[in-house]
């Protein structure tokens, strides 16, 4: 018998754990009947059902599906063709697909399953950055197919992406960073503080009259028709 904080208990009989159980308002839960005595825990049995599946659903979000994308191609495909077909196997790779890259022959091209193998081998040497091959070229009735994965892991993925996601961050940071001294800058050489004081045009005078000295007391004294 093992308690709800996980204590050990003991041997019990079943009627006194399960008293013991509704005593607390939990449940009795048989958590291992196989063993002898069998052992049974007191518990939480909802909360108990409710913590796995939320443990699950946790597990199933860092769980990636792989699948197998199939990309076709005819031993007649252009240059254009073949480059946007050559895409699509780089972004199913990237995205953490497998990749079965597949030529069909009809009728007389079954003559010219060398230059399917062309093709193939082509394309294995330009993804072969991003991409291990699973299986070489091989043929299958009128059926030419390779298959490539993806070189770098679910993990590794994952890892890259939070690392450009915090390297892009921390560049959207300092740019905001930047714009804030630009636009404190500008406000400094607006505050009245900067401003130059205003110089004053010349003004405009008038003409001024000389002030006549007065006369001096001899002067005065040598006209006297001056006073008249």
């Amino acid at each position: 018998m093992i308690g709800d904080e996980g204590e050990q208990i003991g041997i019990m009989p079943p009627f006194e754990a399960l008293k013991m159980a509704r005593s607390k308002n939990l449940d009795l839960v048989e958590i291992s009947p196989t063993a002898q005595p069998p052992v049974c825990r007191i518990m939480d049995y909802g909360k108990y059902l409710y913590q796995q599946e939320k443990k699950e659903r946790e597990a199933k979000k860092h769980q990636k599906t792989i699948t197998v994308k199939e990309v076709k191609f005819r031993i007649n495909v252009d240059d254009h063709d073949y480059e946007t077909k050559k895409n699509h196997v780089l972004r199913f790779l990237d995205e953490g697909d497998k990749v079965k890259a597949t030529i069909f022959f009809r009728g007389r091209e079954m003559t010219r399953t060398g230059l399917g193998r062309q093709i193939l081998e082509r394309l294995i040497k330009d993804v072969q950055d991003q991409s291990i091959v699973e299986f070489r070229p091989r043929q299958e009735g009128n059926t030419l197919h390779a298959i490539l994965a993806p070189k770098k892991s679910a993990m590794e993925r994952e890892k890259e992406k939070e690392k450009e996601a915090k390297q892009k961050a921390k560049q959207e940071k300092h740019e905001r960073q930047l714009l804030e001294k630009e636009k404190e800058k500008e406000k400094e050489t607006l505050s009245p503080e900067h401003v130059a004081p205003q110089k004053m045009g010349p003004q405009k005078m008038g003409p001024q009259k000389e002030e006549q000295p007065a006369p001096s007391a001899a002067a005065v004294a040598a006209n006297p028709t001056s006073q008249a």
